[in-house]
Parts: C-alpha cells; structure tokens; sequence
C-alpha cells in the first residue's frame, strides 16, 4: 500500500516549501540570480541544502519559481492599473507609472525580472511574462478602439512594441542601480513623462 501524506506531514511541507521560495526571493532582490545559490538559500530559510534540493530539484527549478512568483506581483499590479482609469490615455499612464514606478524602487529585483542574464529556464519564463504584461495593455487598447478614443489598429503588436518599447528604457538605470546595489533609482519625472507620452502617441490615444 503506497505511503499517503498525513495532513499535517502536508502543512509542514508546504511551509517549507514558503520559507524556501521566500529566502530565495530576498536573496535575489538584494543580490541577483547570482548570488541565489541553494546553500545561501538554505542558510536564509534556516534549513538543510537537502531540504531545498527535496522542493526544487535542481537551481533552475527554484530560480524559475523565484522568477514566476516575483513577475507575478508585477503583472498583477499592472493589470489592475489599466482597468482602474478612465480613458485609454489615462490607463496608458497609469500602467507605465505603475510598471516604472514598481520598477524603480527595487531595481535589483527589476533587473533580474527584465534582463539579467540567468539559466535558461528563467529566459523561457521572460517571454510568459512579456505577453501577460502585453495582455494587460492590449486589453486596455481594444477597450479604446471600442469606446471609439483610439484608431482602429493590430492590439498585439502595439501592446507588444510598448512592452518592449518600456522594459528597454528601464533597463538601463535598472542595471545601474544593481550593480551599485541601490535600494532604490531616484525616479526622474520628466523621464516617465516623455515615455508616457510616447505611448500615449504611439497608439493614437493623444495627438
């Protein structure tokens, strides 16, 4: 008879499994994928490397649940700032305040979501999470078009062009607020400005 799992065997494990993904978490909000090795990770969550090798099998399956978990937040955030706004200029602005503004208060963790160079695995979940936050904007965008305040166009590729068109611009003050391990980049208005106002234009929401 195969051996079954006691309630509370499960509860156990699965706060194991919490204290894990959370150490690694902190770990590559401070210090990267990097620095995200397992026994760092077993020291923070308090437990034995085998404990977390028992969880993720391998540093590629931890690093990609780290990445989904983090990204996650972020997506989520985004999509609830482009249903809460009004108009498609306005949800434009406020899906860009909210991805900078996240953003740039956590570059370390930012960087490692948008362009750190980490294992493979990661890489395949970059592309999920660049289409989830193409999602978001080009649901705002067809609600434009419907409400009659944008031109008729394709909504995947300009929700894609503006994802792409906003992780570049970040990246750069991103990776230099990592590497100088800044908690936070000081937020340059007239910047967020200029690139609210470039996809405001790039989808007809404003002139």
């Amino acid at each position: 008879m195969p051996y079954r799992r006691t309630p509370r065997v499960e509860a156990r494990l699965s706060a194991s499994r919490e204290r894990i993904l959370s150490a690694a978490l902190a770990i590559v909000a401070e210090h990267g994928y990097a620095g995200c090795s397992v026994a760092a990770v077993a020291r923070r969550a308090g437990v034995a490397t085998g404990s977390v090798y028992r969880h993720f099998p391998a540093k590629a399956d931890l690093v990609a649940e780290v990445f989904r978990t983090a990204s996650r937040r972020e997506v989520d955030a985004v999509a609830r700032a482009a249903t809460l706004e009004g108009t498609a200029a306005e949800a434009v602005a406020a899906v860009i305040e909210t991805f900078a503004g996240r953003a740039l208060r956590a570059p370390r963790m930012a960087y490692a979501l948008l362009a750190e160079p980490a294992d493979p695995a990661v890489d395949a979940e970059r592309l999920v999470f660049r289409r989830a936050y193409a999602d978001a904007i080009a649901t705002l965008i067809t609600r434009g078009i419907a409400a009659g305040e944008l031109p008729d166009q394709d909504v995947q590729i300009s929700a894609a062009a503006l994802v792409g068109a906003i992780g570049e611009a970040l990246v750069a003050p991103l990776a230099a607020g990592a590497a100088a391990g800044t908690a936070r980049v000081p937020e340059v208005t007239g910047d967020t400005a200029h690139l609210i106002t470039f996809a405001q234009r790039s989808i007809g929401a404003v002139p």
